[in-house]
């Protein structure tokens, strides 16, 4: 098999969870240029039926539908319906998450009072790790129950599947709000460990952990205040913050038989932003 030939995935189903924007609109997009139906996933219904219909209006092969991620029955019901829709699944991204609000530091150089653990709102918390641990799971688990009943079925084995975890799941991030790296490690944990569960079944799962990137999370501020992406660009290693359109690679690899070694592994992709600052 020539090298190229790996990265194929014509024939194959996606589904993403978030892709209304950002992050998970750039992975609907990916797999659906490379040839894979795609099911976009989002609690704003109305805009993943937007980005379905300009897609499918260029020529894709994709279908919408709400989806809130904290809630289990949506989960199985977004999951069921893309089986019968596609006849099985092959890919899944585990994508939708929440924006958890400033954390104890502010980049202007004092404390913010609302993000201190001892002031900090609970119900915030509950919500952060509702959203962006238990959706993972939610979505995790039913991916697997598609991807084994239709290997069961069909003699279809395998899948991929990928989350969206983070750089700051690795490491602290003072400005960030608490309950989002907790969650966001819990991810990449429970990715080590499904990769040991589900390798019997030729199930891979990996993460991805993205740094900053410009996306709608926190109100979209990267894109509204030119302030701030100047401040983020400079902190940079490479130097400046990045686009969705650069995780469209990565997102094929994972979801190929080009990573068909890999599961239980997490890809940082930030500019070099763990390294260290060298200036």
């Amino acid at each position: 098999m020539r090298t190229l030939d790996r990265f194929d995935i014509k024939g194959r189903s996606a589904l993403v969870t978030g892709a209304a924007s950002g992050i998970g609109l750039a992975y609907a997009e990916a797999m659906a240029e490379a040839g894979a139906a795609v099911t976009l996933t989002d609690i704003d219904a109305d805009g993943a039926a937007r980005e379905a219909a300009r897609l499918r209006a260029e020529g894709y092969e994709v279908r919408a539908d709400r989806l809130d991620v904290s809630s289990w029955d949506d989960v199985v019901a977004a999951f069921d319906a893309h089986d019968r829709a596609y006849g099985g699944l092959d890919i899944c991204f585990a994508n939708a998450g929440i924006d958890t609000g400033a954390g104890f530091w502010n980049p202007a150089g004092h404390r913010n009072e609302d993000g201190q653990v001892d002031t900090y709102d609970h119900n915030r918390w509950d919500r952060s790790i509702q959203i962006n641990l238990n959706g993972v799971f939610y979505t995790v688990s039913n991916a697997v129950r598609i991807m084994k009943k239709e290997g069961r079925a069909n003699g279809r084995t395998g899948g991929s599947i990928i989350t969206t975890a983070s750089n700051a799941g690795l490491v602290t991030e003072p400005i960030v709000g608490l309950p989002y790296m907790p969650a966001k490690a819990g991810v990449l944990h429970m990715v080590r460990a499904l990769g040991l569960e589900l390798a019997e079944f030729r199930i891979r799962i990996n993460a991805i952990a993205p740094g900053p990137f410009v996306t709608n999370i926190g109100g979209g501020w990267l894109k509204k205040d030119p302030v701030a992406r100047a401040a983020w660009d400079a902190i940079v290693p490479l130097g400046s913050v990045a686009e969705t359109d650069q995780l469209k690679p990565l997102a094929l690899l994972l979801a190929s038989d080009a990573s068909d070694y890999m599961t239980g592994s997490h890809v940082v992709i930030d500019g070099g932003m763990m390294l260290g600052k060298y200036k």
